[in-house]
């Protein structure tokens, strides 16, 4: 276990996505202390002006991608889209839940054409931005209550901590304070799936993952993914993608 970092305050909002390592992380914020799964994909998102002390325990190294977006930046998109002060609470909540595009810019301007300099930065972080106030901040009269966003955002961020393992419905709603029968409903709201049908799909979306990058056995990716063996998982990867876990790997390989 590292000992207490604190990490000051930052006037940037700051993205974090690791590509490398696996870490039990604990996080003390404003007096309160989470703790979560530090694992490639996972992003994270650092509130600005708050700072944080840390502590995690690694068994070996760990590498991320982190990006910087100026604070005037945000709050310029922001007025732009409508004049809404951006709370960045419940931005980094919804966030935790996951966003693939996101992902994929973060990791694309890990290596960025230095040969365009000021003009790419500026236009990734004004890209990143739009993307982050438009998907993740609300907007819409018909949207779930930002408290019940965060709490579909901490239910998620529960599910990828622990996809390898059972589950329930009721633990999940537990972790977040609510009834089943509440949450299953602002679960469905806010996402417009069921808990058991979008833990499933983050389970298919992981064995996507390590089919592509690794030459682990499907029964030992079906085992870190919560499956119940091989054939579970050649189930529900079959109805999610329309194919199955072997050939969806010949066809990463070939291409």
């Amino acid at each position: 276990m590292a000992d207490d970092m604190e990490l000051p305050a930052a006037a940037d909002l700051h993205l974090v996505l690791p590509v490398a390592g696996r870490a039990a992380m604990e996080t003390r914020r404003d007096g309160r202390t989470t703790r979560h799964t530090w694992a490639p994909g996972r992003l994270e998102m650092g509130i600005p002006d708050r700072p944080i002390l840390r502590r995690y325990r690694a068994a070996g190294p760990m590498r991320s991608v982190q990006i910087h977006i100026p604070r005037d930046t945000v709050e310029t998109v922001a007025a732009q889209l409508g004049g809404r002060a951006v709370d960045y609470e419940a931005l980094a909540a919804s966030l935790a839940a996951g966003d693939p595009v996101i992902e994929e810019a973060v990791r694309a301007l890990g290596s960025p054409d230095e040969a365009a300099g000021d003009l790419y930065a500026e236009s990734a972080a004004a890209f990143l931005t739009v993307h982050l106030l438009t998907r993740h901040a609300g907007g819409t009269a018909s949207r779930t209550p930002a408290r019940e966003d965060a709490r579909v955002g901490a239910a998620v961020a529960m599910m990828r901590d622990r996809l390898a393992e059972p589950v329930t419905l009721a633990e999940i709603a537990g972790e977040v304070h609510l009834s089943v029968y509440h949450f299953v409903r602002v679960f469905k709201a806010a996402t417009g799936v069921t808990p058991y049908r979008y833990l499933t799909r983050l389970r298919v979306e992981e064995a996507k993952r390590l089919l592509r990058g690794t030459d682990l056995p499907i029964a030992r990716i079906a085992s870190r993914c919560g499956f119940a063996g091989p054939g579970a998982l050649s189930a529900a990867f079959l109805r999610q993608t329309g194919s199955r876990p072997s050939d969806y790997r010949s066809g990463h390989r070939n291409s």
